[in-house]
């Protein structure tokens, strides 16, 4: 059953320290009108954007996830979209003191407590979903990772690690309902980290905020009393603290038999709000982190922008393997007859990459006069009609492109392969080399079968189009 979008009731503040810095942040939520998405902003800067919390403002992955705009970074952000789209709220503005959130017990739980009480407010625009429709897979070879989305009812997570090391071993999850498991299975799974990490991290000068009681530390070695001493001093460790003997730094209990898979999958729900939209669909992860995590959810961006456009353009159902058909051609392209000269799209990665289709027929006018008594289709209409393909790759991010023209500005390292006849059907490859606002290079190739034609690259602008 699809909801519609909600926000928080009452504005509410948390305050801590930050677990890689150690700098004291407040932070506060507040309500967010519909339609504005989850967006985090420092207060200790003067005119600080809000900085919307998606995978086009990603700058770091390395130790958490990390957003930015216009050299302004906010650290470690996971638990708090973790705790904001756990609880199915979509619109939220989140108010910082300093460069990164509290880190609390390490878990979600904290921020999650005071959403639930400022309560919820329903909205009244519709959520817009990402639904899977396909299998979208994403594979990692050296780190031995692979995740896979298929397409459910609704959204559910399973997920796997295996650890070499006694005190965790293989663990597996799965969360089936965020609404009925979330909060009490999930949010109050704590972040973890095994011994020769904590000191790896020291070292880089991070983790200054961290300490027994807001993250799980798992001894991943044998250390004797002399060693454990000058850990203590290292990390100003409480003499207190003791080893544990149960492969735990001072014996800490786990809160679950598995938290740690646990808090993998409360890592990967909040990576997973870089969507900008609740996802429908599940996901099945093994070994995955937040490096994996962010290039899942570029993969399932695009295939979600693809959907878009072509919800926008194509009206009625294209045949199998077609992106866009002619009609949503024209709805993109201002060329007509005789001058249009794609009949199909059928693929497209917007501002990446696109392949259309020209059928070479026949009465191709041009063929009356290229030549009488052996038609080739001209070398400067094959460079047009993969220029044209070429402008659905640009046109198709414009707002309203019945208000626009590309101009192709430059044509490089032209070469024909082959002559193009009658009957032939022409497959336009093309790459983006360089994006820039309005301006990009593309690199083309053209295919009869499997053979390659013609290649080129293009240098275009999208200007406005003159009344």
């Amino acid at each position: 059953m699809l909801k519609n979008q909600r926000t928080i009731g009452n504005v509410v503040s948390f305050v801590g320290v930050g677990l890689h810095t150690g700098n004291k942040c407040s932070l506060t939520f507040k309500p967010a009108a519909e339609n504005s998405g989850i967006r985090f902003k420092r207060l200790d800067i003067d005119n600080c954007p809000e900085i919307l919390a998606d995978i086009d403002h990603v700058v770091d992955i390395s130790r958490g996830t990390t957003i930015g705009q216009n050299g302004v970074q906010i650290h470690t952000v996971e638990h708090v979209l973790a705790a904001v789209a756990g609880l199915e709220i979509d619109n939220i503005l989140v108010e910082l003191t300093n460069n990164e959130p509290p880190v609390g017990d390490g878990s979600a739980m904290p921020f999650v407590e005071k959403l639930r009480q400022a309560g919820f407010v329903e909205q009244s625009s519709p959520k817009d979903y990402i639904i899977i429709e396909k299998t979208i897979a994403y594979h990692d070879e050296n780190r031995k990772i692979d995740i896979v989305v298929v397409p459910s009812d609704q959204f559910r997570i399973t997920f796997m690690v295996d650890y070499q090391n006694p005190a965790l071993g293989t663990q597996y999850t799965s969360l089936y309902s965020l609404e009925d498991e979330f909060v009490t299975e999930y949010a109050p799974s704590r972040t973890f980290c095994f011994l020769h990490e904590v000191e790896m991290l020291k070292e880089q000068g991070l983790i200054k905020g961290g300490n027994v009681e807001n993250a799980v530390v798992i001894l991943d070695r044998e250390i004797d009393e002399q060693e454990f001493n000058r850990l203590k001093k290292l990390f100003n460790i409480p003499e207190s603290t003791i080893l544990g003997e149960n492969g735990i730094l001072d014996g800490k209990e786990l809160r679950f038999y598995n938290e740690p898979v646990r808090h993998k999958a409360l890592d990967l729900i909040g990576d997973m709000a870089l969507l900008g939209a609740p996802l429908i669909g599940h996901i099945m992860a093994a070994r995955s982190g937040h490096a994996a995590n962010v290039e899942l959810v570029k993969t399932l961006r695009k295939e979600f922008e693809k959907k878009k456009i072509v919800s926008k353009y194509q009206q009625r159902a294209a045949g199998s393997g077609v992106v866009l058909d002619i009609n949503a051609i024209h709805r993109i392209l201002p060329h007509r007859y005789p001058f249009l000269l794609v009949d199909k799209i059928v693929d497209l990665i917007p501002k990446e990459r696109v392949v259309g289709i020209k059928n070479v027929t026949a009465n191709e006018p041009f063929f009356i006069g290229h030549f009488p008594n052996r038609p080739i289709m001209p070398g400067v209409l094959i460079i047009e009609a993969m220029a044209q393909v070429g402008g659905i790759l640009l046109l198709d991010a414009e707002e309203d492109p019945s208000d626009k023209l590309v101009f192709f500005t430059g044509i490089d390292k032209v070469k024909f392969r082959k002559p193009v006849l009658p009957g032939d059907q022409l497959r336009f490859e093309l790459d983006m080399i360089k994006y820039r606002r309005s301006i990009c290079k593309m690199e083309g190739k053209g295919f009869v079968g499997d053979e390659l034609v013609v290649e080129a690259e293009l240098s275009a602008a999208v200007v406005d189009r003159t009344k």
